[in-house]
Formats: C-alpha cells, structure tokens, sequence
C-alpha cells in the first residue's frame, strides 16, 4: 500500500495539544477580572472553535459585544507565550516522519491568524519541514469553505483529489469534501461533548496519530 501523495492538517487539535497554552492565558485573564481558576476539562472541547468560542467558555457571563474586544488581548497573550506548555500530540512526530519517509509532502491549513502558526513552527521545528502553511486569515474566507485547502493544494502542486485532509472539527471535514479531498477525522482532537463525529462522515476515523504510520490506515490507500 502507498501513502498518500500529499496530507494536509489542521493545527490546534490535530497536530499540537495547544490547550495547556490556552488555559494558561484564560486563568491570567480570569485572575486579572477577579475569577476563579477555570479548569483545563471546561476548556479543552472549545479549542478548536478559536479564540471567542474560548473567551465566551470562559467568561460566559459577559456580553458577546464586551468579550469581543479582549480578542486582542487573548491574542496578544498566547502570542507571548507560545509553545511554552503546549506539544504535539503524542505519536505526531512518528506520523510525520513516517509521511516524510515515504515521499508525501504535508502541510497545515488551520484558522488561527497566519502570523501565530508561523510563529509556532520554530518553536516545534518543522519551518523546513511544513510545505504550505494557510492561515484563517491568508485568504478572504476560512474553514469550512474549501478554498484554504484547495489554495494549499495548488501551493504544493498536487491535485486536490491526490491530497488528504486531516482534522477534529467538523468544519475540517465540511472543507475536505468541499474541496474534493478525502478526510481523515482526528478523534483524539477537541470536540464539544455533543459532537457525533461518526456523523461527519470522513473518510476515516482514527484514534491515535500512530495509526496513521501505515500506509493501510490512510483513505484511497493504493497497492
């Protein structure tokens, strides 16, 4: 079985537990409004809803229009301290070096801001190694229109439907099928309690990254 010619990730939730970089920014920013710790469990299933999906978890009792402008701030305080407690999930590094071993090229397509995930890849040393990085704000839309996925694909010259999207969210997988590519849903990713991933309909669900470092686990696999 071959891999797939090339593999597209989503970021936070996918490739990296940034969570423990998050929940450190909202405790400061609770501690400076006089709030009480807030949880990592309380947090974790947000994070991939972004920045105000996370703000409003943690300070649900502030209006929308008042949380909106501590965006900034949020933004500016996880800009400070990244990578700082934050890693990729276990059995990323194996799944990447497996991709690179076999020839496919992979890259990110993610909707945090284009600036932090570049900032981000020195940190986890893959700025040699990441082909295309598309950020939610390179291009006028994001996920789940496809075309962030569909500009990574013609970035790196490879046809949409040779490409494979891999993510927790279920706008990662609205995307890849819009887009033509095949999907794999990351179910060790962050998710809202009430989220049926089976109900997405990827291609693939997979629990572990490890699993992907078989050419059999990947969607249109080919002998």
């Amino acid at each position: 079985m071959a891999f797939p010619r090339a593999v597209l990730f989503d970021l936070d939730g996918t490739l990296v537990d940034s969570a423990p970089d998050f929940i450190a920014v909202i405790n400061r920013m609770r501690a400076d409004r006089g709030s009480d710790t807030m949880a990592m469990a309380d947090l974790r299933p947000v994070v991939s809803k972004g920045s105000r999906a996370m703000l409003a978890a943690a300070f649900p009792d502030v209006p929308a229009g008042e949380r909106e402008t501590w965006v900034q701030e949020f933004l500016d305080r996880y800009e400070a301290g990244l990578g700082l407690h934050g890693n990729p999930f276990d059995g990323v590094e194996r799944m990447l070096g497996a991709l690179e071993t076999h020839g496919t090229t992979w890259g990110i397509v993610t909707n945090k801001p284009e600036y932090l995930a570049r900032k981000l890849m020195p940190v986890l040393g893959w700025e040699s190694r990441c082909a295309v990085l598309i950020g939610g704000d390179t291009l006028p839309v994001r996920k789940p229109d496809p075309l962030p996925l569909l500009h990574a694909a013609e970035s790196i010259g490879v046809a949409a439907s040779d490409c494979v999207y891999v993510g927790d969210d279920e706008r990662d997988i609205l995307a890849a099928r819009a887009a033509g590519m095949p999907s794999v849903v990351a179910l060790w990713g962050y998710r809202l309690h009430e989220d049926d991933p089976f109900a997405w309909q990827g291609d693939v669900l997979v629990h572990e990254p490890r699993e992907l470092c078989e050419a059999a686990a990947w969607p249109g696999a080919r002998a």
